[in-house]
């Protein structure tokens, strides 16, 4: 290679490098495996060796990458590290582990031990716990900054609030990963597919976007944990590492009880091999094994690079694969019409489990694989979770082969297909009378985070098979004497569903709008549109131009309810959810009880008389605003029983008031009676447990 092809392949490597570290970090949506992202990191490295002319300083060989937010309103505050957090050199070489033992001891030239222990695929966070008390919670950010995610860390199960036992230092940092137990990734796509959202593709993604949720509870809701594997900087007065991790378990820190010390690299390969098998049964996702040099001044003593510590490199397993024929393929279509083709696969045993169905995406990918009729096809686990067919074997294929054809007409009601300017996908226009459209748009609508109804799957195929459901306004017609002509139904299941659909009614207009199943317009934006809105009128009558003001919306969002609202069967629709007695505007009904706390922003912190949830619904509905975090912005910090410390030390530094519930209660003239408060929230919400922060 010369110097000139050298420094442009330098220059691609750097500008792909960047682009998938963005892609990994912030958008939690990879386009590449770390293996594949791992080998172009190891070739522009090698290169930068042989042409050091060409190494400049913002090389991602030279950084570690970054997950910070941009700045916005409302988002998380910038916060420097006291230590910079930096990633790992990481390999798949057995004889780069070999060489890394080699050179640890021809450095230090006297006996040490290592300390093993596995590499959890999760995000990275830094806790810092002062005079025993969780302090402060940051991300990796970009090694020097992370974002603040201390609200959200205090609603991990596992990281505790206070430390037990003593022995522990004033204020100290220890650091580790956010994981997402595979039971809970499971759940949460399931819900996102049944919505249509993107689903995340792999625990490590999720986890990294759930600990980004702008929503508290909802971070509490979505079944993380975490696990601790270092106290950086000499904090603590320990002679090895191992030693320092047992100490912090004593204080009741989640720290790793797998890891093991071994003492050459005999005892290192063992350990790998072992957990290369024994990972599987893990009910979380890890990526490899960490090895350490144990002893505490024998890492000083070996220091850094600029990127990454020179005591302590990762062994990275290869993605398990597997290869097996592709059956047949299916084209499923969902609630907004989107066609999925789906390869059903003979079936073959995969990290533990059998795979016998692999989606293939859309047409672009079934063409760019050049999958034919019949192919023996590579299959590997995402995050050892999702089928991905990652390649074609064409020794194996077929004379004759062909390729599949995309169907041109709807695989379920035969409509001809259409494929949007700038989308992948093809899609089934019959919005308003395709089956499989028209259930899922039901089912859509009766869901948890939509109108919360009792009533799911089997129930909608029973209601369309007798004709009686076919759009959510048909719904609120349903009786009693319908329910129980049902097979298996009885009065009690009659009548919860009938007052499940009672109790929607008094459901806000920000979940409404996102139960209307509008193409894009997800549980966020649907809150953004409805704040700004205010009504289903404005909305119904907004320009193109007042639809892109709006926070989070952005052109194709824009188009997409711009669209909807010109739609004649979708305002027929919603005239009948009103005539249903939904609501349809923020400030009708039960949605906006007074405007007493209009232009007033407000962090709530410990315990009610009602849940929490049902407290930031008073709070909103007397037109208040909440909030995670007590900024300079803050109007008031409404502090129940047991608040959390630090949000009134913010407050009481930064001056801003900290008021009661009966403060509260008084300042919106005490509507709580009226409310029915003993029971369910103001917007018919049903409480929730109560939290301690």
């Amino acid at each position: 290679m010369n110097f000139t092809e050298a420094k442009h392949r330098i220059e691609q490597l750097k500008a792909i490098l960047l682009e998938n570290s963005r892609l990994y970090y912030v958008e939690n949506a990879p386009t590449m495996s770390d293996y594949e992202y791992d080998q172009l990191m190891h070739e522009l490295e090698a290169l930068e060796q042989q042409f050091p002319e060409y190494a400049t300083a913002d090389s991602p060989t030279r950084h570690v990458g970054s997950d910070l937010e941009e700045e916005r309103q409302g988002g998380f505050a910038k916060v420097p590290h006291k230590y910079p957090m930096l990633s790992l050199s990481n390999t798949y070489s057995i004889q780069e582990i070999e060489a890394f033992a080699e050179r640890a001891e021809k450095s230090l030239s006297t006996s040490f031990t290592y300390s093993c222990e596995l590499k959890f695929d999760g995000t990275a966070i830094c806790l810092t716990y002062r005079n025993g008390r969780l302090a402060s919670a940051l991300t990796r950010g970009d090694g020097v900054v992370g974002d603040d995610v201390t609200e959200n860390a205090l609603r991990i199960a596992n990281i505790p609030h206070r430390l037990k036992g003593s022995g522990y230092p004033e204020e100290f940092e220890i650091r580790g990963e956010i994981l997402m137990p595979y039971e809970s990734f499971d759940k949460l796509n399931h819900e996102r597919e049944v919505n249509e959202e993107p689903l995340f593709a792999n625990p490590r993604n999720a986890a990294s976007g759930s600990l980004k949720l702008m929503d508290p509870e909802e971070v509490g809701r979505r079944g993380l944990f975490c696990t601790l594997y270092h106290i950086p900087g000499g904090q603590v007065d320990y002679p090895t590492h191992d030693a320092a991790l047992s100490a912090a378990a004593g204080w009741g820190l989640p720290v790793s009880p797998d890891r093991r010390i071994c003492h050459d690299i005999r005892e290192i390969e063992a350990y790998i091999a072992h957990w290369d098998s024994a990972r599987k049964d893990l009910p979380y996702a890890t990526d490899g094994i960490v090895i350490k040099i144990n002893e505490m001044a024998y890492q000083q003593q070996l220091g850094y690079t600029a990127k990454s510590p020179r005591w302590a490199v990762a062994y990275k397993f290869k993605a398990e694969q597997a290869c097996t024929p592709i059956l047949s393929i299916d084209y499923q279509v969902g609630r907004t019409g989107a066609v999925t083709p789906v390869a059903n696969l003979e079936p073959v045993l995969l990290s533990g489990t059998m795979v016998k169905r692999a989606t293939l995406v859309n047409e672009d990918q079934i063409r760019s694989l050049d999958i034919h009729e019949g192919d023996w096809v590579y299959v590997e686990k995402g995050g050892e979770i999702i089928p991905k067919i990652t390649a074609v074997e064409p020794s194996k294929r077929r004379p004759g082969a062909v390729r599949p054809v995309f169907p041109s007409v709807c695989p379920d009601c035969g409509t001809p297909l259409e494929k949007p300017e700038g989308e992948a996908r093809w899609f089934c226009p019959n919005t308003s009378g395709c089956p499989t459209q028209m259930k899922g748009k039901i089912l859509h609508f009766l869901s948890r985070k939509a109108m919360n109804v009792l009533a799911g799957e089997a129930t909608v195929e029973q209601l369309y098979n007798k004709q009686w459901v076919r759009t959510p306004a048909d719904l609120y017609s349903l009786t009693e004497y319908q329910l129980l002509q049902l097979e298996g139904w009885k009065e009690r299941s009659a009548r919860r569903l009938l007052q499940s659909l009672a109790d929607s009614r008094n459901v806000p207009f920000e979940r409404v709008l996102f139960a209307l199943g509008i193409r894009y317009v997800g549980e966020t934006t649907a809150r953004e549109v409805a704040r700004h809105f205010g009504s289903i009128d404005a909305l119904k009558n907004a320009s193109r131009e007042e639809l892109l003001s709006v926070a989070d919306v952005g052109e194709v969002i824009a188009d997409s309810v711009f669209a909807y609202f010109r739609n004649d069967d979708n305002l027929q629709e919603i005239s009948r959810l009103q005539a249903a007695g939904l609501q349809f505007s923020t400030d009708g009904g039960q949605g906006r009880l007074s405007h007493a706390l209009d232009g007033k922003t407000i962090v709530i912190s410990g315990n009610f008389s009602i849940s929490r949830d049902a407290m930031k619904a008073l709070i909103e509905a007397h037109g208040g605003k909440n909030s995670s975090s007590v900024s300079g912005k803050t109007s008031y910090l409404l502090a129940g029983s047991k608040p959390g410390p630090e949000k009134v030390k913010k407050a009481t530094e930064l001056a801003v008031e900290i008021i009661d519930e009966a403060a509260l209660r008084e300042m919106i003239g005490d509507s709580s009676a009226s409310l029915g408060m003993t029971g369910s929230s103001p917007l018919g919400m049903a409480d929730a447990e109560p939290t301690l922060f």
